[in-house]
């Protein structure tokens, strides 16, 4: 199942998402959607008791339901209990909730939205750069931002066609690549800048952005031409592409008397725009 992983929100509460592009549907948490329509403190002892006493009605809910792993809070990925669309409003119909009618309409929402994407890919970019206005980015950045998603979605399918696995050992490669470009690992980087659970490249500078989509496209490129097998192979390549991305930081480093590897976040940034407006 070829799967794009998403997190959807509903009045800010966070429900975790995946699309399925073979079935052409999304699949969608069933605690995170029990947590926003009951608001309870403890969302999965509340689906494990609803979850019984459906089976005990013979409910298809409760005895079809998937698990796919999504990412939790932690950062790490578990099974999870999801739904598919119409599944999801058979669970609402199954819980007294103020939220049902809301949570309804966005549902249909999402659904709407993703099949839109799917006739006309514009819309998504559309979609996307709208979100990043709204959040207070420049034009340049946001730029800079999609391009550096495309060039990314390029070096994981590249990934996949060496086989490498999704998962554990694309975050190993990445980290290779980032540790060879900017001397820090994902974790340490994040650190520098202070950050929690944010994204990472949301918080890069434009020539942060720059040198990283350097070192993916170079990598990308490597990999196509050396053609490895597996991930072992693939690592190699990775801090390869890496290095040829961190040799062009130091030498701008060393013309320009200045750090590339910046602790200013998003936060900054947008701050800083608005104080010289």
């Amino acid at each position: 199942m070829t799967k794009e992983t998403a997190i959807k929100l509903f009045e800010q509460k966070q429900v975790r998402s995946v699309w399925d592009a073979e079935q052409e549907k999304w699949f969608f948490s069933i605690i995170d959607a029990v947590e926003v329509l009951t608001e309870s403190q403890n969302p999965r002892k509340y689906w494990s008791v609803l979850k019984t006493r459906l089976k005990a009605e013979g409910s298809e809910l409760a005895t079809k339901c998937s698990q796919l792993k999504l990412k939790s809070s932690d950062g790490k990925f578990y099974n999870t209990d999801v739904a598919d669309t119409e599944q999801l409003f058979r669970l609402i119909q199954s819980v007294p909730s103020k939220k049902a009618e809301p949570f309804k309409l966005w549902l249909a929402q999402v659904g709407r939205e993703r099949l839109d994407e799917i006739e006309d890919p514009e819309i998504g970019i559309d979609r996307l750069m709208e979100t990043y206005l709204k959040k207070g980015y420049s034009k340049e950045w946001i730029n800079q931002r999609l391009k550096s998603i495309e060039v990314r979605k390029d070096l994981t399918d590249e990934w996949q066609e060496r086989g490498v696995k999704k998962g554990q050992e694309f975050a190993i490669l990445t980290d290779e690549i980032t540790k060879a470009w900017s001397g820090l690992s994902v974790k340490e980087y994040k650190q520098h800048k202070d950050l929690k659970k944010e994204n990472l490249h949301d918080n890069m500078t434009n020539l942060e952005l720059v040198l990283n989509m350097l070192a993916e496209a170079t990598t990308a490129e490597i990999s196509k031409e050396k053609k490895p097998k597996g991930f072992t192979e693939s690592k190699v390549i990775a801090k390869q592409g890496g290095t040829i991305a961190g040799n062009a930081r130091k030498q701008i480093e060393e013309k320009t008397g200045k750090e590339i590897v910046s602790k200013t976040t998003a936060k900054k940034l947008i701050a800083a725009k608005k104080r010289n407006k």
